[in-house]
């Protein structure tokens, strides 16, 4: 298994393209070539990239970059599966942002994929039970990308944040695969109760800018939520969702929701009339 791991690393598009494309901007721009050598250019893998980029950006006078390097480090060596994570969310970002034009980007400048990484790690250590060291870097998402994911939340793979501001999604939240979110989404709890008490979303889910899902409910598959929408109630799959408190106003409309990003309401209120 180790053997195959290291064949699969040789061969790596991602990285590939992702350096390629680091080469033509500083063909083009120069003066961008300290900031990209230093955060691609000089690393072998994506995975070094990553935990370079993690501790320059969460480093502070209370936890220095050298050791949180080293903390990145060691999670990447033994979790192949943080790796996989950021490849699959960088080519959803990608396929679903059309202001994200090449691989490096998210890697470079777009915080809701870097906050997203730096979970990953946080979840990583939340489940080898290192919680302090993972309250730590939740702190300083917050700190400094204004995104606040508990280390305890599951998420999965293919996840795009557009804009990536306010997002909170709480510790006891799950987040299936290609799920579509923008910025100021909550995933969040009712109240003061414990245990089990965050959303469920599941895979191919579309939530749109503001909207707030609240309690221990389950958004179907393939769904859409409207703008601004606070969802109370469990939704079905393939249905689109508006208002406050949301109510189903049509199908979802296409397949992948969370691929097309298609948030207008324009044929779910044509049904209506």
């Amino acid at each position: 298994m180790a053997e195959a791991r290291a064949e699969l690393r040789k061969l790596d598009p991602v990285w590939d393209r992702i350096t390629r494309e680091a080469k033509e901007v500083i063909a083009d721009e120069p003066l961008l070539g300290g900031l990209i050598g230093a955060c691609v250019l000089h690393h072998k893998t994506l995975e070094k990239a990553l935990s370079y980029r993690i501790a320059a950006k969460l480093s502070s006078n209370e936890m220095s970059m050298v050791l949180l390097r080293e903390i990145a480090d060691e999670a990447y060596a033994d979790s192949p599966d943080l790796a996989e994570a950021a490849r699959a969310d960088i080519s959803a970002i990608l396929e679903r942002d059309p202001a994200c034009h090449r691989m490096l980007q998210p890697v470079l400048y777009f915080k809701g994929y870097q906050a997203m990484q730096a979970y990953r790690l946080s979840h990583y250590l939340w489940t080898h039970g290192r919680k302090d060291l993972a309250y730590f870097i939740q702190m300083r998402c917050s700190e400094v990308y204004g995104i606040d994911i508990h280390p305890g939340a599951r998420i999965g793979k293919g996840i795009m944040i557009d804009h990536a501001h306010s997002i909170v999604i709480g510790e006891t939240a799950v987040v299936g695969d290609n799920v579509s979110m923008l910025h100021s989404v909550t995933l969040g709890g009712t109240g003061k109760e414990d245990e089990d008490r965050h959303p469920k979303i599941e895979d191919g889910v579309l939530i749109g800018a503001g909207a707030k899902v609240l309690g221990n409910i389950r958004v179907g598959h393939c769904s859409r939520i409207a703008a601004g929408s606070v969802v109370l109630k469990d939704l079905p799959p393939n249905v689109t969702v508006a208002g406050v408190p949301a109510k189903i106003v049509g199908e979802a409309g296409c397949d992948t929701p969370s691929v097309e990003m298609d948030q207008t309401l324009e044929d779910c209120l044509k049904k209506q009339v």
